[in-house]
């Protein structure tokens, strides 16, 4: 059921403008989670995303509104929003933030402001959204995922010179190919933006939105549960059914992605495992990434090496003031070069994923070998790399 661009008529609630216009695809719907919800007495919703989503805001309304409809129903919310992660580190942290209570019945993803913003290719926006996809149906296969879509003011852009996205069009090809519902607010807000309903300077002000912003993006969503959700279901349409998993979308996709402590490593020489890092370089922080277990070398030269068995490895660092490049090779392979510094790095000791390898050989027991540069980015302070996990598309 596809719902772009229906009526439009507006009306006024609470200084809030309404439109009628909506702006997602309903696809296979939210039927599962109904019935869960109604028949069991218990659901499990997590939120999956970056800072738009850790921050409150729509999603506290969701909650509320979800206990509103369901009024019987004891929920299990979880935010596993983390600040400045997109679609790859979501695939990776999944088995931990996500599933760490166990199957879950609805699940919120967004990732296409940071997916963009982070740099990341087409090829890895489809592997960790579909790689997101996947595991999660893989534990739970009646899962019922919502993906949507945030606006930043690139695609406000992108959108009035008459083109969509990249990383809209990848998003959307993930939820086509898993024929899931979607929701493009940034398309609504362009939309509505050209009809003068609002403006993004006076209204919806910021990425992170102001509490207009967020009362946008909520009653959105609760236009999708209307629609999804009509009535009491009765006879057939009130079973719960597993839901069809296609082939993959992409053969290396991180549909088994694991987070892999740092103090796995062998051969270990000037590394040193922190078991409560603290920030005494300046700079801000994110919570979570602070006070925790890394391995943390300084000094060009600094190694060690991970053996591990999978498809792909990657480093889950925080790319602070100081960080600086490494070398690596996996299997004898060819040496390579990362700068771990990013252009928020300066001032954010910024959680980052750093995809080393992503297509090798799955049930291959592999051998990874790392070590520090005495280069560094011009900006840098120093030659740091501090690890807070491996990333690791294990073979199950």
């Amino acid at each position: 059921m596809k719902i772009f661009a229906s009526m439009c008529a507006f009306l006024f609630t609470g200084g809030f403008v309404v439109s009628d216009t909506d702006y997602f695809v309903l696809r296979r719907g939210l039927g599962n989670s109904k019935q869960v919800f109604e028949s069991t007495g218990m659901g499990r919703v997590v939120f999956l995303g970056g800072s738009i989503t850790f921050m409150s805001g729509w999603r506290d309304m969701v909650c509320a509104e979800l206990e509103r409809r369901f009024p019987e129903t004891k929920f299990d919310f979880i935010n596993a929003g983390i600040p400045s992660t997109g679609s790859t580190p979501g695939a990776y942290r999944l088995a931990r933030d996500v599933l760490k209570n166990g199957p879950v019945d609805l699940m919120f993803e967004e990732a296409a402001v940071n997916d963009f913003y982070n740099g990341r290719s087409d090829k890895e926006q489809i592997r960790g959204m579909e790689g997101i996809v996947r595991h999660a149906q893989n534990i739970n296969p009646n899962i019922d995922i919502i993906l949507m879509h945030f606006v930043d003011p690139e695609k406000v852009k992108e959108y009035n010179n008459g083109e969509v996205p990249a990383v809209i069009k990848n998003h959307e090809r993930v939820a086509v190919h898993y024929n899931l519902p979607s929701i493009n607010f940034a398309l609504e807000v362009t939309e509505r933006i050209n009809r003068e309903e609002f403006s993004w300077e006076n209204d919806f002000k910021d990425l992170h939105p102001s509490p207009f912003g967020h009362q946008l993006y909520f009653r959105t969503i609760s236009r999708l549960f209307e629609f999804a959700w009509v009535g009491k279901s009765t006879g057939e349409n009130s079973r719960i059914k597993a839901y069809y998993q296609p082939d993959k979308l992409d053969e290396f996709c991180y549909d088994t992605g694991v987070l892999l402590s740092p103090d796995n490593v062998e051969k270990v020489n000037g590394f040193i495992m922190d078991p409560k890092w603290e920030n005494t370089v300046g700079g801000a922080t994110r919570p979570g990434f602070v006070n925790v277990p890394m391995l943390v070398g300084k000094n060009p030269g600094d190694s060690f090496e991970l053996s591990f068995v999978g498809s792909a490895v990657g480093l889950f660092v925080i790319a602070g003031p100081d960080s600086g490049r490494v070398e690596y090779r996996v299997d004898n392979g060819k040496w390579q070069k990362q700068d771990l510094y990013t252009k928020w790095s300066r001032g954010l000791h910024i959680p980052w994923v750093y995809m080393l390898e992503a297509e090798l050989e799955k049930e291959k027991k592999h051998r990874l070998e790392v070590r520090l540069l005495d280069q560094k980015n011009r900006q840098s302070q120093g030659y740091s790399c501090r690890i807070v996990n491996f990333v690791i598309n294990a073979y199950e």
